[in-house]
């Protein structure tokens, strides 16, 4: 069984050379973990990932949702050899194409019929965006605070955050209205009594703050870049009324939540809203880059979406793209991974909650499935957030224990991989309990 195990410094010599060979020509920007480590990684297995030095660590971060498979699973290594062996690129009909969005459709949420490939998660939401305004004859957008669709022009004018700042302007059309964030309420309030305000802002909000008529609501069911937020069950219903009240569709982005993260095949399956487009992405394409936009037959008839080459992509959909989504859905469904996804997320919960009982600065402890949030604070009654530099030295002890995990903000995310035995997850979860027990001991995080 494949452990944590430390051979070298960390970084090591190996990844040292590495890292400054490609520091030569290569523009700024990486995920900012990835530059932190400052390590060259050298292969997978399951949860566990193993440097060009032989430092294994075990990952939490698990490709932030793309990598639902763990390392190399077996049949996704088989299924992709074998098509590259045998044809790669084209837009023509191929058996593996022919056979994934059939296989997709099987699975999609009910009255989702309907399959269009991308090779990333801003181009499907882009897509999707055109295709809703293609059916509505509407411009009108509505997003939500804290919202993260991508990086493109149009995915970001509905960005939630201010990382946006200093990168517009950007497309007009776009609304924002708050999320149902509990932990941290845009309107002060407290679950339990706040008769669901943020629920009934939006109802009011999507048919009086925008512009003109609206297209379509877009909506995470769980925020993943806001810190793994989730949302009261009665939120997202409310938000489905009001879409329709308003005369828009609904536009589910799963690119995180789909195919399982949160313990059922969709997130919007833990409320029974069936949205009328879905955007998909991540674990989808098991390590590949494929995403892909379902709908209805009757949606994506809408012209000028629905004419040759209207909604087309030169990568999407290729013989590799599709053998590689094919199989990681197939295994996916075959093994039944939200299962345990559901079963070692209680696990995982159950363990971090008896942590958030030890350790003062864990001010909330959520998640569904493998999708958890973790907030550290300072204090407990004002929740002011632990500061960046607390949170960054964190991040590096955690390195250097061979834990890889999203702890450089205070708003840790958790999502490793479907996979996951419960034995990594374990383990995982002893070396953040020791970065935690180390913090309390410095006092540092006040």
């Amino acid at each position: 069984m494949t452990r944590v195990q430390r051979v070298t410094e960390i970084p090591g010599p190996r990844s040292r050379a590495i890292v400054a060979a490609e520091s030569q020509h290569l523009a700024p920007g990486l995920q900012s973990f990835a530059l932190w480590t400052g390590v060259a990684m050298d292969h997978g297995r399951g949860s566990h990932i193993t440097d060009v030095d032989g430092n294994t660590f075990v990952d939490f971060i698990g490709g932030i949702g793309v990598n639902a498979l763990g390392h190399s699973h077996p049949a996704f290594v088989q299924a992709v050899q074998q098509q590259v062996a045998q044809l790669s690129v084209g837009s023509f009909t191929s058996a593996p194409r022919a056979e994934l969005v059939n296989e997709v459709a099987a699975m999609a949420p009910a009255g989702l019929d309907r399959l269009q490939l991308y090779s990333g998660g801003a181009e499907a939401v882009e897509s999707a965006i055109r295709l809703a305004r293609s059916y509505s004859r509407r411009t009108e957008i509505v997003g939500f605070w804290g919202g993260f669709h991508g990086k493109t022009a149009g995915a970001m004018a509905l960005m939630g955050s201010d990382a946006r700042h200093h990168l517009g302007p950007f497309p007009v059309g776009t609304t924002q209205i708050p999320y149902a964030d509990c932990y941290r309420c845009p309107f002060s309030l407290k679950p339990g009594s706040c008769g669901m305000a943020c629920g009934e802002f939006a109802r009011k909000a999507i048919k009086a703050q925008p512009q003109g008529p609206v297209a379509a609501v877009i909506v995470e069911p769980m925020q993943g870049t806001a810190g793994n937020v989730i949302p009261p069950r009665g939120f997202l219903p409310i938000v489905a009324e009001a879409a329709k009240e308003a005369g828009a569709l609904l536009i589910a982005d799963e690119m995180i939540t789909g195919f399982g993260r949160t313990g059922k095949p969709w997130g919007v399956d833990h409320t029974g809203v069936r949205p009328d487009i879905v955007t998909l992405g991540k674990a989808f394409g098991g390590g590949y880059p494929v995403s892909g936009v379902l709908s209805t037959t009757t949606i994506t008839s809408a012209e000028p979406w629905a004419k040759p080459s209207g909604a087309s992509s030169s990568y999407g959909g290729n013989p590799l793209a599709s053998a590689a989504a094919l199989a990681a859905v197939r295994i996916i469904r075959e093994e039944r991974l939200w299962e345990n996804a559901a079963t070692i997320g209680a696990l995982m919960l159950d363990e971090l909650r008896h942590m958030q009982e030890r350790y003062p600065f864990i001010g909330d402890v959520r998640g569904e499935g493998l999708m958890i949030g973790i907030d550290l604070v300072r204090d407990r009654t004002t929740r002011e957030p632990v500061s960046s530099d607390v949170m960054r030295a964190l991040f590096s002890k955690g390195v250097q224990r061979g834990l890889l995990a999203m702890l450089y903000t205070s708003r840790i995310r958790l999502q490793p991989a479907l996979t996951i035995t419960r034995e990594a997850a374990l383990e995982g979860l002893g070396l953040l309990d020791e970065l935690f027990a180390e913090l309390l001991h410095e006092g540092t995080w006040q």
